[in-house]
Parts: C-alpha cells; structure tokens; sequence
C-alpha cells in the first residue's frame, strides 16, 4: 500500500476502474472462401462454344462425306473425273473455312479461360495479401487486449479519499453508529499513524469509539478513556482555569439545556459566577461553585457544605450578603438556583486526579447512565473546556491536533462557533459528526473552508435538504463490497467503554504547545503522544514521513482488531469471493431516497477543489486498507496510459498509465500469437 501522508486526513476510499474490463479477446480472422476457376462455368462455356459450333461441324461433316463420295463416284465412273474433281475442291474449299471457323472459336474459348484464370489468381492474391494484413492486425489486437487484462486484473479498485491540505474542517451529516465506527476509525488511524495526537468526544452514547480503541491497543498503545459522569473525579478538564475563565465557561456550560440561540441571561449568569468564584478566592473548583450558589440561593444547609470543605464560613456569610435585599435578591436568588441546579452535575470534576502517562489517543465519552439534562451538561462541558484549552495554541503543521466531535448536532450552535473557531486559529483538525440536521446545524454545514460528508439520512426532510445542496445532477458507481459488509456490521454496540485510571492534564499542555514548546509553561513536547505502531514505523521527528510499512501496520492491525475489519477481510477470504465482492452494485443519482438507504459506511464528500466544487462517493470501511486493491493515493493523483497506436480495441478515455506507487517494469507478454495460415484450414486451396 501506499504510505500516508501526514498532513492529510483520510477519510475512506473511493471505488474506481480506471481500467474498464477488456471483454472477450479479439475473433481471430475467418479466411474469406478463395476465388477459384468453376467447373461449371467452363463446361457451361465449352456448351455455348458447342452449340454455336454446332452449324459448323454439321456444315464440316456434310462437306467431308460429300466429298468421298465424289471420289468414290469418280474412282468407279459413275460421275466424270473432272466434275468429281470440282466437288471435291469445292468440299475441299468448304470444310476448309468451316475447320477454320471451328478452331477460331476453339481459340476464343481458350482465351476466355486464360482471362479467367488470370482473374482468379489476381483475386486470391489479393485475398491472400487482405488475409495476411488481418493477421498482422488480429496480433497486434491481441497484444493490446492481453495488457489491458492484465492492467484490468491488477490494478487498483479503491483510492483513498483525503482531505484538501487548505482545509481545517470536516462537517459529517446524518450516518449510524456503525457508520460512525467506520469513519472514526479510518480517519484515526491514519492520523494516529503520522504521529498525529487524536481526542474524541463521544457525546452519541454508542460507544463509537471501540473500534479506534481496539486498534490502539492492538498496535501496543494503551489509550486514555474517560466515561462521564463515572469518571469526573479525575477528570481536570477546566482545573486551575482563572476567575474569569472559569465563569465563562460556567455560564456557557449553564446555557446548553437552553434554546438554540438564546443568549438573553449569559452575560447575567456571567456576572454573578465572576462574583461568586471571586469571593472564592478566585481558583475555585466547580464543586466549590455550586456549594456557594446553593447558599446564594438558600438551598440546604450552608453548614453541610462547610463540613465538607467545599467552602469556609467567612465565605458563606460574603456570599449571603454579596446582593441587596429586595427585588434584586430574588431575581439573583432564582437564577442561582438555576445555576446550581445544572452545575451539581458537574460537582465531582476533578476531585480526584491521579496522574497518567501521556497517550495520543485520548476518548471522552458520555456515558449511556447519563440523564438527558445531564448529558448536555455533560457535553457541553467537554467541548468548552477544550475550547478554552485551544486558546493561544498553534500547532507545528494541519491535522498535528485532530478532535473529533461525534454528537455534535447536541450542541448549541453558539458552542460550535466558538469551538471551530478555535481549531481555525490554532491549526487543530476538528471533525463534527451531526446524527441529524437540525436548523442551527443545517446553517453551520460547510461554512467557511470546510469538508461536508454526508452518510445515510433517515430523516425525509434531512436527505432531501442534502439533496438539493449537492446537486441532483451526480451519478456514482456503488460497489458490492460496501452494500454486502454495511450489511454484516449492526448498528448497535454490544460492546462499552472501558475506562482507564489517571488524569487528562496532558489534554491541555499538548493543545497549549507551538513548535515544541507549552505556551506560558516552557516544557518541551519532543515524543509527546507519538503512536509507536511497529519498530519499522517509529519516527524520530513529529515532521518525518511515514514509510509503507507503517500503512501495512495500520491495515494489519485495523482486519486484526476491528469489527470492520474482520468482516471484510472474511468477505475478501478467496479470490472467488474477492472478485465478486470487487464488482459493481449499481449507479445511482443524488435523491432523497437514495440519500435515506446509502450503505452504513458510504458517504458522499463535498470539497471545493482547483476546478470547482467535487462530489465524491467514498466507503468509510477501515478494512478496505487491507485488502490487496486498495491504495491511499487518490484517483485524480493516478495517470492515464498513452492510447496503443493501431489498436481500436478500447476507446482512448478508457487508457489509464501505470500510477506512480507501481515501481515495476510492464508485465511480460510474451511473443504475438502466430499468424493464421488459411491453407492449412482449407484442404490445401
């Protein structure tokens, strides 16, 4: 296979025959029937010659008999001598130009036979000089049809579809759970392959991420997993955030069961969070928050909290007398109920860290336990502490950093601003993967430079708004193979997240970092996060390209580990089953329908490209890398061949040269067939 790319995020591979199927091998020339004298248009000839002779001979034979009986009558003297001898030169002189008239004709005859035979022969030359061309043609159709077969039985059947290097952002709309699997791992392979950091946010509740973890581990890295809310406590997302940070992030994270676009109590809930974490001591912990907006809002026993530590006397009674009485009190203490009422869900942050070894696979997920509130909260939460984490980052080269947000459509499109904006800035890949297409996500999708990819869109209204942003004029080719294996692999995971023990500091500083250095902090990140796939694969720099092996490594562990990859490796087990497997479902155009019963893993990338917009229909299938047809090189990156001069056999369009990555001479055909000797089949004509 062909090595990776670093900067380059790919995301499945398309399915393509460059070289379309030769079909039967050319019909080796029939020998026309030779031209040849017939034996019935002589003998007919020599009866026409007959007939006209026939006077003649008659005239001969008279003359002849009359003439010996003149002799005959003048020898016994019955007639005299001279009148028997003027008969007899008479007879002499009439058989004489009869003979005459009958070897003339005779002559004809045997003229006509000559041209006739000098015809034919100037006829079977010809045919046997059209015949010999026919045979040198034939040959040289046979050299041109034995190397498109083989250009046609080896070459590539599927290409990798990557993501333009200008582009920061990838928007996926609609897809499944097994879907989504399909496309995070292909995607987080590659990355994790190139040396890349990866973090993904599972706000989908189906464990999406199994399968990426899976491989991870196969590859001899253990990746960092946090479940919410089980794993809170260790969780420091958000610890040590300043005063003022630490509002904003709160005052978000208290909006996001609010309405889409609402923005009306934000800077009002900001306010009143800058001034309880300030009476705080201005390094509070959310827990320390939430004690103090129960007490603001006279919920519980204050005394209860300051048992627990969570904050101290001196501060409960700031905290009572922080607002006036009156009509200002009740609205502060109605909305610091609202405010304790969403942030008690996220108490338990960072309670208890316990330090971890960096690991450059990173997975935060909500957990399926997680109420409905909750889990916005929840979400929220995660997407704004990394966004405030991005702040001042930049990143040594595109996709260095890839996050990937799988739920998105959860999210307030405020919140999705704010966290693209983020990645814009900084250089951090960041793929958004929306289950459905709400308003607010419907006016997001592909806004600024981004990537859009649509997967299967059960929603009527959904596919038939996708429908008509890319175009009812698209006609693609689906394959067997990703009809079959979207079959094979169910929606549901029967699988769960195992989490692992430590802290998710590291989250921050690695994002905090430019060209090897932490921002504010000065700490070196050489090594940092780096996946060691194999011995062969390692890479001394952050910057170096990866070798094939490497590409090998990541396919290898991907039909080892995964759930797609199996499949589709048992799909692809004997070249019987690989050739059907290899073949052409069926075209279809962009419709609604057909945008609502795509195959799990097939997708539909939109990209501005060089000349102009490009629609490409792409399979997420991580087990597609393994098989033997695959390549990471895309389509429009492979030549076409030169057209073989005086071979009709295929139409010029249809050529396609040899791709750069096939380093070996053209295959050996050996000598043209031998040239078709129409004698020997002929009886000897």
């Amino acid at each position: 296979m062909t090595q990776a790319r670093a900067d380059r995020l790919y995301l499945g591979w398309q399915y393509a025959t460059p070289y379309p199927a030769p079909g039967p091998p050319p019909r080796r020339p029939t020998p026309p029937e030779h031209e040849r004298l017939g034996p019935d248009w002589a003998a007919a000839q020599r009866r026409e010659e007959n007939l006209l002779n026939r006077p003649l001979q008659a005239a001969f034979a008279a003359v002849v008999v009359i003439g010996a009986v003149a002799v005959v009558l003048g020898a016994v003297g019955r007639l005299p001598v001279l009148v028997a001898g003027l008969v007899v030169i008479v007879c002499l002189l009439v058989a004489a130009v009869c003979g005459y008239a009958l070897w003339q004709g005779e002559r004809a005859l045997r003229s006509r036979m000559a041209e006739e035979r000098s015809r034919v022969g100037k006829i079977r030359a010809a045919q046997e000089s059209e015949l010999f061309a026919w045979q040198a043609e034939h040959a040289a159709r046979v050299r041109e049809w034995q190397a498109l077969r083989v250009a046609y039985e080896s070459q590539k059947r599927w290409y990798g579809v990557c993501v333009p290097g200008s582009v920061h952002r990838v928007d996926v709309a609609g897809g499944t759970l097994s879907g989504w699997s399909a496309m995070l791992t292909t995607a987080a392979a590659h990355r994790l392959a190139a040396g890349a950091e990866v973090t993904v946010l599972d706000l989908s509740e189906g464990s999406v991420a199994l399968d990426l973890v899976a491989f991870a581990r196969q590859s001899g890295v253990e990746p960092l997993v946090r479940v919410l809310p089980e794993d809170l406590p260790g969780l420091d997302l958000g610890r040590g955030l300043g005063a003022r940070d630490l509002a904003d992030v709160l005052s978000q994270v208290v909006g996001a069961t609010a309405e889409q676009g609402s923005t009306r109590d934000l800077a009002f809930d900001n306010a009143i969070l800058d001034r309880v974490i300030e009476v705080l001591g201005g390094t509070a912990t959310v827990g320390a928050v939430a004690a103090a907006l129960r007490t603001l809002a006279q919920v519980g026993n204050p005394r209860e909290d300051v048992a627990a530590g969570l904050i101290s006397s001196a501060q409960s009674d700031r905290l009572v007398a922080m607002f006036g009485r009156g009509a200002a009190d009740r609205v502060v203490v109605e909305r610091a109920w609202v405010l304790e009422s969403q942030l008690r869900k996220l108490a338990a942050v960072g309670t208890a860290p316990a330090p971890a070894p960096p690991s450059a696979l990173r997975v935060l997920a909500v957990g399926r336990h997680a109420g409905p509130v909750e889990a916005k909260v929840l979400a929220t939460y995660l997407v704004v502490t990394l966004t405030q984490a991005l702040r001042g980052a930049r990143q040594p080269r595109p996709w260095q950093q890839t996050l990937f947000v799988l739920g998105a459509d959860q999210l307030r499109g405020d919140t999705l601003d704010r966290l693209a904006d983020a990645c814009e800035t900084t250089g951090t890949g960041l793929v958004l993967a929306y289950r459905s297409i709400p308003q607010h996500v419907r006016q997001r999708l592909g806004r600024g430079n981004a990537v859009v990819a649509y997967m299967r869109l059960g929603n009527a209204e959904d596919a038939k708004a996708a429908a008509e942003q890319l175009g009812t004029e698209h006609r693609f080719v689906l394959s067997q193979l990703t009809e079959t294996i979207g079959l094979s692999v169910t929606d549901t995971t029967a699988g769960s997240y195992t989490s692992t023990t430590g802290s998710t500091s590291s989250l921050a500083a690695s994002w905090s970092a430019s060209e090897g250095t932490s921002s504010g902090t000065g700490r070196s990140r050489a090594g940092h996060g780096v996946l060691p796939l194999s011995s062969a694969s390692r890479s001394t720099q952050a910057g170096d390209s990866r070798s094939t092996g490497e590409s090998e490594s990541v396919s290898a562990g991907i039909t080892a580990s995964t759930a797609w990859g199996i499949t589709t490796s048992r799909a692809a087990g004997d070249s019987e089953s690989l050739a059907s497997a290899l073949q052409r479902s069926r075209e279809f155009l962009v419709e609604q329908h057909e945008l609502q019963q795509l195959p799990a893993s097939a997708m539909i990338v939109s990209y501005a490209g060089p000349g102009g917009r490009q629609v490409v229909l792409a399979d997420a299938n991580p087990g597609i890398g393994g098989l033997g047809v695959a390549t990471l090189l895309p389509l429009e990156e492979c030549g076409r061949p030169p057209v073989a001069s005086g071979a009709p056999t295929q139409a010029p369009e249809h050529r396609a040269a040899r791709r750069p990555d096939e380093d070996r001479p053209p295959p050996n055909l050996g000598p043209p067939p031998p040239r078709l000797d129409w004698r020997r089949h002929r009886g000897g004509h």
